[in-house]
């Protein structure tokens, strides 16, 4: 958020918080974004403010309570006070658990893949609508089209973002694999190491498709540890994934830092994949969390 409108969320997510009798006299920015992520205190509670007129916060809400009454492993609603939405200022804030993040320690892939699993399982029992994972290929291909919103996307990086984009959509598509409620982005930065162990945070970027489109998300050894996993199909997703997240990159109100130079450098990874027949390495945690930022209730 710019700094005028993130204050403005500072402010509306302790008046709310004040409001549901939680002392809430300072607060920690955590994350800065297309949301706010804020932990009060010294209530201690996390608090998720973003514009009401640009969120999905009642499917969020929604969906976590039904995600963690299941038992998957997603991160809970505050137990304090009730599970809405709290509008203030022209903001919606949602209000949940803050978990103390461990000591730091590398996540094991076998331990990552058993906790997207576990979520899976939960999610396949749901029926939620929600969007289909092709919509938001087709805003990152309607993105790279429109020369007014990409000025700086060069005529050949267009064209291949664009086929990409395009033809990757149609293989998936064809082979007619499984399709289920997903996560949609549960990349390194959407989840928390706990003393719970793994929990999956950002639900408001859930859609259907096949499990290998989540899996593209993670690191790559992730998918190794995966039951079941369909790879060719787990290659196409990276490759999809990354054009999607180059495409974004291009965008000229996207504000990522370092965003056009990420851009650029995902493009030489896409020329690589495609030509060598291969899977694209996945963007580091940090750089994957870009994609989140730029599409409006589903990281765009």
């Amino acid at each position: 958020m710019r700094a005028s409108e993130a204050s403005r969320a500072l402010a509306a997510a302790r008046s709310a918080a004040s409001s549901l009798g939680l002392a809430a006299d300072d607060a920690i920015v955590l994350h800065d974004s297309n949301k706010l992520t804020l932990r009060l205190l010294p209530c201690d509670v996390l608090a998720r403010v973003a514009p009401a007129a640009h969120q999905v916060a009642r499917f969020e809400v929604e969906l976590a309570q039904r995600l963690t009454r299941a038992g998957c492993p997603v991160a809970a609603l505050a137990p304090r006070v009730a599970p809405r939405v709290h509008e203030r200022d022209g903001f919606a804030i949602t209000l949940w658990t803050h978990y103390e993040p461990v000591a730091s320690q590398e996540v094991s892939p076998a331990e990552y893949a058993d906790a997207l699993a576990r979520l899976h399982s939960g999610m396949r029992g749901l029926d939620v609508p929600a969007p289909h994972f092709t919509d938001r290929i087709e805003r990152a291909r309607q993105l790279v089209a429109d020369r007014d919103r990409t000025p700086a996307l060069a005529d050949a990086d267009r064209e291949l973002l664009g086929d990409t984009l395009r033809n990757l959509r149609r293989v998936i598509g064809e082979r007619g694999g499984v399709e289920q409620l997903l996560h949609g982005e549960p990349h390194p930065g959407n989840v928390l190491g706990t003393r719970n162990g793994l929990l999956f945070i950002d639900l408001e970027t859930c859609c259907r498709g096949p499990v290998e489109f989540d899996l593209a998300h993670a690191p790559e050894e992730v998918g190794e540890h995966y039951p079941g996993v369909d790879h060719d199909v787990l290659c196409e997703c990276r490759i999809l994934v990354l054009a999607m997240i180059t495409a974004w990159r291009w965008d000229r109100d996207d504000q990522f830092p370092g965003g056009r130079r990420l851009g650029a450098e995902w493009l030489g990874r896409i020329r690589g994949a495609l030509g060598h027949q291969g899977g694209a390495t996945a963007p580091s945690a940090r750089e994957h969390e870009s994609a989140r930022f730029t599409c409006p209730g589903a990281g765009e």
